[in-house]
């Protein structure tokens, strides 16, 4: 098994829209949405822990619209239980993303105290940050997007954001609780019970490409939070990204982590979702996954890590347990924090994966790498695979990898 394949580096050329002038679509965006702030009211900019393309500059443009209109904007994180569950966590996961005082001129109030709301019918608590809550008003920002762990009216973005974002750990905890009926069911009554009895008022929702680029920004009065989530969330799926071919015994990603997906990996694009009692995703087939590294931002939350199969020494040694553990307790899914197999280098890990596989061989093995489930453009793909991509209108093969480890038994560049 230890003849490696022939390697070729492909590009898939694509050009889906974009938006090109990312403040001036925000100002225009917020303008039109017809939402006014009374000079001198204090406003919570409710800002999560996602990897958004271009975060930075959206929330920094919204602040400076806030300030325009008069209004006094402070941020609050609303990530659930993101950044291991404590305000100081918190903080410095919208530091990593360069929101934070030094960089916007306005406070980063983070704590993790929130206020009950009426619950009306809904079958759990409803909570709202307090300080978000002590505000003349809330502003939510999120990207919308496919989630990781089910597929309903309301997945990730504004409306998850008032239920889960702004319920803090407390409230993140009772939905999930629930599992997958928590999050379907549940959560956007959660958030209308927010919306109804909280202090929100503008919800700016963001959606991107299939390169990870920002191609949509929509500034949305409270009262049209969820009609306009739902719609957008149709808009993101049609634009997922997805890897060159379906059926794979070997993928190789290069990094996961919760600046790349919600998971670490995207369950959308690799097709497992580790959720006990709910069926597994059709497409693609991947035999093998193995993960190489855990990405700085993540903090050692290696929550999602239960969905490869092989890891490396340098991304098990990578991982923060606590902050693990109390994310994916949060979640209720056990089975993705489960530790795979560990390798001690790329080489032992393409070893091992080659093993398990059931190919004759690991020279004949269908093998994919890619740099991680939300950059999918550029990959290595195994000689057996070269008259799959050629079909492809859109794939240019660059030419022959060599060589493919290093000395350190590691793969080369992507």
């Amino acid at each position: 098994m230890s003849q490696f394949p022939r390697f070729f580096r492909i590009r898939r050329h694509t050009h889906p829209p974009r938006i090109t002038d990312i403040p001036e679509t925000v100002r225009s965006e917020l303008d039109a949405s017809g939402v006014h702030f009374e000079p001198g009211s204090r406003v919570a900019l409710a800002v999560g822990s996602r990897g958004i393309m271009n975060l930075a500059a959206i929330v920094r443009e919204t602040v400076d619209w806030l300030k325009r209109q008069g209004a006094q904007p402070f941020i609050v994180p609303a990530m659930g239980s993101h950044g291991g569950g404590t305000a100081e966590g918190q903080e410095a996961v919208l530091r990593e993303y360069g929101i934070s005082q030094e960089a916007l001129g306005i406070p980063v109030v983070s704590r993790m105290e929130v206020v009950e709301l009426p619950r009306g019918d809904v079958p759990v608590p409803v909570f709202f940050d307090r300080k978000a809550f002590e505000a003349d008003a809330t502003v939510i920002l999120n990207r919308v997007k496919p989630h990781t762990s089910f597929h309903g009216a309301h997945e990730s973005g504004l409306v998850k954001m008032v239920a889960i974002g702004l319920g803090k750990q407390r409230g993140a905890a009772s939905i999930h609780r629930l599992g997958v009926t928590g999050l379907r069911e549940i959560m956007p009554k959660v958030a209308g019970q927010g919306l109804r009895h909280g202090n929100v008022r503008l919800g700016i929702a963001i959606v991107e490409n299939s390169n990870d680029e920002t191609m949509l920004v929509k500034a949305v009065p409270a009262a049209r939070i969820a009609e306009i989530d739902h719609e957008l969330l149709a808009v993101a799926k049609a634009a997922m990204p997805a890897l060159p071919v379906s059926a794979i015994d070997i993928l190789i990603l290069d990094e996961m982590g919760k600046d790349i997906s919600g998971l670490g990996i995207d369950p959308n694009i690799v097709g497992r979702l580790k959720i006990p009692g709910q069926p597994e995703p059709e497409c693609p087939k991947i035999k093998m996954i193995i993960v190489r590294a855990l990405t700085a931002k993540s903090r050692g939350n290696a929550a999602g890590v239960g969905l490869a199969d092989i890891i490396t020494r340098s991304l098990f040694e990578a991982v923060d347990l606590r902050a693990t553990y109390e994310n994916v307790l949060t979640s209720t899914f056990l089975e993705r924090a489960k530790i795979p197999l560990i390798a001690e280098d790329d080489d032992e890990a393409l070893q091992f994966a080659g093993r398990a596989t059931g190919v004759p061989a690991l020279s004949e093995a269908r093998i994919v790498r890619v740099k991680n489930t939300l950059h999918l453009a550029d990959a290595w793909i195994s000689e057996v695979l070269l008259p799959d991509v050629s079909r492809l209108d859109n794939v240019e093969v660059l030419g022959e990898v060599s060589p493919v480890l290093n000395e350190k038994r590691e793969l080369t560049d992507l």
